[in-house]
């Protein structure tokens, strides 16, 4: 089973669908609200969306790696990372179950 990748084209038209507003309106939304949840995230702060999860930013620190096709050990450098906490509600969907109360 191969997974379909959903994308912004497909966003906008489902919000066209649910919502009403024109294409190009529902296209600018969704621009408008992935636009804030990047800057959010950017600046460090989390982004809950209820009943699917949380994004957070990471921070990780220097380590010290090894090239796998040699062997040779080299520092990694601390970077940021994204990640993603899904909800309790979006587990149990995603597993046939009923959502918990």
């Amino acid at each position: 089973m191969e997974a379909e990748t959903l994308t912004r084209a497909q966003l906008a038209e489902a919000i066209y669908a649910a919502v009403g507003l024109s294409r190009n309106e529902s296209a600018a939304l969704l621009e408008a609200v992935l636009e804030a949840m990047s800057a959010a995230l950017e600046a460090g702060d989390q982004v809950k969306i209820a009943a699917f999860g949380t994004f957070l930013v990471r921070e990780k620190g220097t380590r010290i790696g090894r090239n796998p096709k040699t062997g040779i050990e080299v520092p990694i450098s601390p970077r940021r990372v994204l990640s993603f906490r899904p909800s309790q509600a979006l587990k149990a969907r995603l597993n046939g179950e009923a959502a918990p109360a």
